[in-house]
């Protein structure tokens, strides 16, 4: 497996994929816990390798968890349509609003967003930029924070094929 889009997008596949291309997210604790074209739900868990001076989890792996949601997401409806899509974060939002003890839940549930947004940039062939959210809640379901990522997506183009050489 030497590209990531010959992967079928499974939690397990993609946790392997972030020990190799993400290893502080994967050292830190965050883990994929599911994902569907609807939505990807990732998790951390408070330790001493990731916590803050407040005996809480540091707000960068707070952020690195809630990013796995929405990227995952991207990298899943890009690899459904079979073409070059390049993907980046372009901005970034977030708020907290309890100290994260315990374990972490990330949810995404914008896959129908992307789906479409994706199809667009294939169709009119323009780049195009989007928000994405993700809310962390903790094992008693209180939300602990929220992050927004803008993501910016654009068809790549195809290297030339030069004749005679």
């Amino acid at each position: 497996m030497n590209n990531f889009k010959d992967m079928i997008l499974s939690p397990r596949k993609l946790n392997f994929f972030l020990s190799f291309k993400l290893p502080s997210a994967f050292l830190c604790g965050v883990r994929a816990l599911s994902i569907d074209e609807k939505r990807c739900k990732v998790t951390v868990r408070h330790r001493w390798i990731n916590q803050n001076p407040f005996n809480s989890i540091f707000w960068a792996v707070q952020g690195m968890a809630a990013e796995l949601s929405t990227g995952a997401l991207v990298m899943l409806h890009i690899r459904n349509s079979s073409q070059p899509i390049s993907m980046l974060v372009t901005s970034n939002k977030a708020s907290f609003s309890k100290k994260a003890k315990g374990r972490v839940y990330f949810v995404c549930s914008e896959g129908d967003k992307v789906k479409q947004i994706v199809k667009r940039a294939i169709e009119t062939g323009e780049g195009q930029t989007f928000w994405m959210h993700s809310i962390g809640k903790d094992q008693d379901g209180t939300v602990v924070s929220n992050f927004e990522f803008e993501w910016s997506i654009k068809l790549r183009k195809e290297p030339k094929v030069i004749s005679g050489i």
